[in-house]
């Protein structure tokens, strides 16, 4: 799956990448604008793999049926649902029950720091009622550690529930020299009321690869310890599934997110749940008809439900085939810039001790007027982004998660984010490289 535009002529109208023209001036203008470009920004949304496609296809036209009546339609709907849920269980190391399908990751990571909140809420009130339970060392709020590199969807969350009244936080920084959530440093924020621990499992930006394993193992034990109220253990998976092995009872967790768009699905999400309701808390968000064993409830979106279990089979078939493509592509990325560009690069995604997604290479090119977005906007064929794009709001200021990460703020502006895909080629590469030292030589003589 190069990122070139693929054009179908027939004899009156012109399809490309889902636009029609009926005027064949029009539509060779719109080629000549559009052509070569070249995909390179995996970390942001992924296309659907054909495979997706047709299940979703076939979800839409056969399994139309609400999946909680009897007649075919509804039979047909409701068996793919399941099929889907042991396919994104086998995915992430679950079982089908773990699974909890949400709209997207977003909702997913709101679900589980308000379960965390309420499950406080509740015990704490019960522990304060019981008799010799309560020492007077748990405070009333719960208390929810994260690191400092998250995504919005968590860091926003945390900041709502502090803003309120509901929760107090603390935001671990990450190291400035591994850019890593360091094991020690979660550990030291925690105290007699945390409730929750939620830390990412890969950075969308410097693809760097957090001590997910090490940190859970600790927290563990401290569960252990005396009466405390247990600590909750969530990771954000978005950007390491299809990408790198993921398995939620080795790390530990008791909650991982799952995002379909950045693993070649549809725009959904699923929850794991090490034992939802039983072993490990959730509470509803929303209330309704009962679906999802009524942790969340609304008429299941068979089609899109269809099409992430397809694409988590497709991930647990092919992992291996995907990782070392991706890996092996990036490499030669990397080796090509350094070539070209020599001592004006400086890579933002390498950091010592630190292992990073195959997939992701986060690059600063050197020097006056070579802004990440400048460098993009002027770019004939390449197509990525400076770094997160839901932060796109930001304009052009320096990706916070770099500035965090130790990256001075000069080489932060120039950034770019270069995440490459199960079909990027040498050839994609090559292309890429000509296109950015091309717009460099043309912005330097421009400076």
């Amino acid at each position: 799956m190069s990122g070139y535009i693929m054009a179908k002529q027939t004899d009156d109208i012109s399809l490309v990448m889902g636009h029609t023209f009926t005027d064949h001036h029009t539509f060779h203008h719109y080629s000549e604008m559009n052509k070569e470009r070249i995909y390179m920004d995996y970390n942001a949304t992924t296309p659907l793999e054909p495979e997706v496609i047709q299940a979703i296809t076939e979800a839409l036209q056969d399994a139309w049926g609400n999946p909680s009546s009897n007649y075919i339609a509804g039979a047909k709907a409701k068996a793919m649902i399941n099929q889907s849920r042991e396919s994104v269980g086998s995915m992430v190391g679950g079982r089908a029950e773990d699974i909890i399908f949400t709209s997207g990751g977003t909702e997913a990571n709101n679900l589980v720091l308000n379960t965390a909140v309420e499950h406080f809420r509740r015990n704490y009130r019960d522990s304060e009622q019981g008799e010799g339970h309560h020492n007077g060392s748990i405070a009333c709020l719960p208390h929810i550690i994260t690191s400092n590199v998250e995504h919005d969807s968590i860091k926003l969350v945390a900041e709502h529930l502090q803003k309120n009244g509901k929760a107090d936080v603390t935001i671990v920084p990450v190291s400035r020299v591994t850019a890593r959530v360091e094991v020690e440093d979660i550990i030291a924020a925690v105290r007699p009321n945390t409730c929750l621990i939620s830390v990412m499992l890969a950075n969308n930006e410097t693809g760097v690869i957090m001590p997910l394993q090490e940190i859970c193992q600790r927290v563990k034990s401290l569960n252990k310890q005396g009466e405390r109220l247990r600590i909750l253990l969530h990771t954000d998976a978005a950007q390491a599934l299809g990408k790198i092995r993921v398995d939620a009872c080795e790390l530990g967790v008791d909650y991982l997110t799952v995002v379909g768009h950045k693993f070649y699905a549809p725009r959904i999400g699923a929850l794991y749940v090490n034992g939802p309701g039983t072993k490990t808390p959730l509470y509803p968000m929303l209330f309704g008809g009962g679906q999802e064993r009524n942790f969340r409830p609304g008429t299941e979106n068979t089609p899109m439900i269809a099409g992430l279990g397809k694409a988590a089979e497709l991930v647990t078939s092919n992992l291996s085939d995907y990782e070392s493509h991706m890996q092996s592509i990036k490499l030669y990325l990397e080796e090509r810039l350094k070539a070209v560009f020599k001592d004006k690069i400086r890579f933002n995604s390498h950091y010592p001790g630190s292992d990073i997604l195959p997939n992701t290479c986060n690059v600063s090119i050197l020097g006056p007027g070579l802004q990440g977005w400048r460098v993009l906007s002027n770019c004939e064929r390449l197509l990525a982004s400076v770094g997160a794009a839901c932060h796109s709001v930001n304009g052009h200021r320096p990706s916070h998660i770099l500035l965090s990460c130790g990256v001075p703020t000069q080489v932060a502006a120039n950034a770019l984010r270069l995440s490459v895909g199960r079909g990027t080629t040498k050839a994609d590469v090559d292309a890429v490289v000509d296109d950015l030292r091309e717009t460099v030589q043309l912005l330097e003589e421009a400076h």
